[in-house]
């Protein structure tokens, strides 16, 4: 983007009219004219300053060019200093300097795209990244430990060898991007480059495509890969798995594979953050009176002390028997819910006591 704002330095709205703009100009270039100044340094370069300016804005041409740089320095995009110190636009008074920074695909517009083209077409590119989603058992959720997943990914040509040809077929220069590899697609100013969809960036054709691969040098094929799940992971989670992806082109490396995690409900367990959750029953005269019951865990069975008086839906902790946190910092709890159970029948004998009971 211009260093300068050329509004300002003439002193006019973003709106100004053609005649706005001359008329500022020639009353500016007046007061500032160095022959109105001799020997006033700053005076000069003030008229060097308007003239520049005006050379811009006087140009319908120029003067929407300008703005249009004006609106992407306003939406964040950086252009100063592009072209290791290039000055580009000369015919635009003091010249515009760009910087395309992380914008990827965007081009230098005003300097040799053909040099640029050709040398990332025979630059290797990294293959595409995959995101596939698998769900795991609640007990490897919780305790880790290694699963097997089938992945469909693109492989090299058994046939070709990659290569894209028929064994024997000519090689020729893509007629499409010429050699390059790339296709530009113009947006406004800028120009986007893209993979030449008919030689898939490799810059060139052949005579006879390969009968298996149709050309494209690859095949889709399920590999199966052992992945590492750790302990404690959240359902939803990514894990990433580097060089798993789809290949590269002209030898690049493979993509990386991206697994989402799911895990599958547990009959007994219901999980909250590190803590487990579950439920026993328990006879109403153990929970009057107290006692012991054996639950499960995912550590196994054990032995939890019920309090004499307990109430139903009570939630009763078992420290340490929960989900191993992040961080290696302990375990999570594990709650075990008291469900009270009452006899649908009573014996005589049993019916006189529990009428003492509550006289």
């Amino acid at each position: 983007m211009a260093e300068k704002d050329y509004y300002k330095i003439l002193g006019v709205p973003e709106n100004a009219t053609d005649e706005q703009i001359k008329r500022a100009f020639r009353e500016l270039a007046k007061k500032y004219h160095p022959d109105r100044n001799p020997g006033d340094k700053t005076a000069e370069e003030k008229f060097k300053e308007i003239n520049e300016a005006y050379e811009v804005l006087s140009d319908p041409q120029k003067r929407k060019q300008y703005d249009q740089f004006r609106k992407y320095k306003e939406q964040g995009y950086n252009f100063s200093g592009f072209g290791k110190g290039q000055e580009f636009g000369k015919g635009f008074g003091g010249g515009f300097h760009f910087d395309l920074g992380d914008l990827g695909d965007l081009f230098d517009l005003f300097s040799d795209r053909r040099f640029y083209q050709e040398r990332q077409a025979h630059a290797p590119q990294k293959g595409k990244d995959l995101l596939y989603e698998t769900t795991i058992p609640f007990e490897t959720a919780v305790k880790g430990g290694e699963i097997t997943i089938g992945v469909e990914r693109e492989e090299p040509c058994p046939t070709c060898h990659g290569s894209g040809a028929a064994p024997g077929s000519r090689t020729m220069t893509c007629p499409v991007c010429h050699g390059t590899g790339k296709v530009e697609e113009f947006q406004g100013l800028f120009g986007i480059s893209k993979p030449c969809p008919r030689c898939m960036g490799k810059g060139i054709i052949y005579e006879t495509p390969c009968p298996v691969c149709h050309g494209t040098g690859k095949v889709k094929k399920i590999k199966h890969i052992k992945v590492k799940i750790p302990p404690g992971i959240k359902d939803g989670s990514k894990i990433r798995i580097k060089g798993e992806g789809d290949i590269g082109i002209k030898g690049g490396e493979r993509g990386d594979l991206y697994l989402r995690i799911r895990i599958a409900p547990h009959s007994q367990f219901e999980r909250k953050g590190d803590d487990i959750y579950s439920s026993v029953k328990v006879d109403f005269i153990k929970a009057i009176l107290g006692g012991e019951v054996i639950v499960d865990t995912i550590d196994g069975k054990v032995k939890l002390r019920i309090p004499p008086g307990t109430q139903p839906g009570t939630l009763l902790r078992i420290r340490g028997k929960g989900v191993k946190k992040t961080g290696g910092r302990g375990r999570g709890d594990h709650y075990v819910r008291i469900d009270v159970t009452l006899p649908k029948r009573v014996t005589p004998k049993q019916r006189k006591l529990l009428e003492e009971f509550y006289k």
